[in-house]
């Protein structure tokens, strides 16, 4: 029974994970599967959470692309945690045309429809101290991912025959009213945290969501994997940038975007939808928990076969093993970029940073990576340590790994 459940999970993981792929098929990202290097750990069974619909929301225009209601997973906190709120922001690509937005509406990437009714709380989200040591016992919520755009979208689609919603916005702001009514709104500490999509949207909202909160509640954002870069693809390409601003011009996203950022970019809307352009003037403490070479980024972005047409990088993004010297070295230039496009956020002492040199991504909702005998580490360091310093103040983390191959200790993602 116990080997049936653990193939279960690993079911589950990697079809999130081939989810999360086929969802982005204008970078023409095909089906995959990958290994974890570096876990030899034993499953342990995780506290599965039900689906709740947010009532009320579909009043409000707070929908999916599908106009379904959007969800959330709460599990309680207790004892010292009772009066503590984490808020994980669900990840899952976006989609920047009409054809790929219709697509996601008959996923759990558009429609609550089609979300599952219980979903595993692992890493930070685990009520296990053995496994979340600072936030076991906090009330930690999922707050489900269904508009396409980071939550930051609030505009409507309709032709002859298509029709999409776009209210991100409206669904974290229904979302984050609903929490509220749960209890959040007396609490003493709360964290902001997202994976992916999800940790560009806790950059997004990191401040006004500290405003939602008296001065007295500690309240700071954890971004991860979430830095994705403006950086030009292995064709000396803008992949990524393209892709974004069909986003941002899809659903009108310039109107929300922070405007901090708008204000000196006023003919560029779409270079403030990139975290490099956001997080330095952010007010709100705020942890960047990221690989290096980050294996969706390396996948999607840098290396799409659009920007590879001849499949010279095939290879080396199933496995950086196998990566050829000129490519080791892109790789090596693509890190030196997000050194310094965090630079100017690493001065202030209320931030924190954790950059391993792993090929890896979203190692906080994964129990190996997060918290478990062997999970990556940086000067002796773990994930879930450095995390918990930071948020709790026992000494400042500025965590940067010396460049690959250094760092043994990553759990890599080898791809089949």
């Amino acid at each position: 029974m116990k080997f049936l459940w653990v193939l279960g999970v690993l079911v589950f993981v990697m079809c999130k994970w081939v989810n999360g792929f086929l969802e982005l098929d204008e970078l023409n990202v095909t089906e995959v599967s990958y290994v974890e290097e570096g876990y030899h750990g034993d499953v342990v069974q995780p506290l599965m959470v039900g689906l709740t619909l947010i009532p009320g929301a579909a009043a409000k225009g707070a929908v999916c692309l599908d106009g379904t209601p959007p969800g959330y997973h709460i599990h309680h906190g207790y004892g010292s945690g009772a009066n503590s709120w984490l808020i994980q922001l669900e990840g899952g690509g976006w989609c920047n045309t009409v054809r790929n937005c219709n697509y996601r509406k008959t996923s759990r990437r558009g429609s609550s429809k089609f979300m599952e009714k219980e979903i595993p709380f692992v890493g930070i989200l685990s009520n296990k101290a053995e496994e979340n040591p600072d936030f076991f016992n906090w009330n930690r919520v999922k707050l489900r991912y269904c508009d396409g755009a980071s939550f930051s979208g609030d505009s409507y689609y309709k032709d002859k025959n298509t029709e999409l919603q776009f209210r991100g916005k409206r669904i974290w702001l229904a979302g984050m009213e609903e929490l509220m009514h749960k209890g959040m709104h007396s609490a003493k500490q709360a964290l902001l945290s997202g994976c992916s999509a999800g940790g560009l949207a806790s950059i997004l909202h990191c401040d006004e969501f500290a405003e939602m909160f008296p001065r007295t509640t500690k309240v700071k954002c954890l971004s991860d994997a979430g830095l994705f870069l403006d950086a030009l693809d292995v064709s000396r390409g803008h992949t990524l940038r393209n892709m974004y601003g069909g986003i941002v011009s899809l659903q009108q996203l310039a109107k929300n975007l922070p405007r901090t950022c708008t204000s000196q970019h006023p003919h560029d809307p779409t270079s403030c939808f990139f975290p490099q352009n956001l997080i330095a003037s952010i007010k709100t403490p705020m942890f960047i928990l990221n690989a290096a070479y980050d294996a969706w980024q390396l996948q999607a972005s840098l290396a799409p076969p659009s920007a590879d047409p001849h499949g010279y990088w095939n290879e080396c993004k199933k496995n950086h093993a196998r990566c050829t010297p000129a490519q080791i070295q892109f790789l090596q230039d693509f890190r030196g970029q997000m050194l310094k496009a965090i630079k100017n956020f690493a001065r202030p002492k209320q931030n924190g940073l954790f950059i391993n040199s792993c090929f890896a991504h979203c190692q906080s909702e994964r129990q190996d990576t997060w918290f478990s005998d062997n999970a990556p580490v940086v000067k002796n360091k773990g994930i879930a340590l450095a995390v918990g310093d930071w948020y709790f103040d026992r000494t400042g983390v500025k965590e940067i790994d010396c460049p690959y191959p250094c760092d043994k200790s990553c759990h890599n993602l080898v791809f089949k």
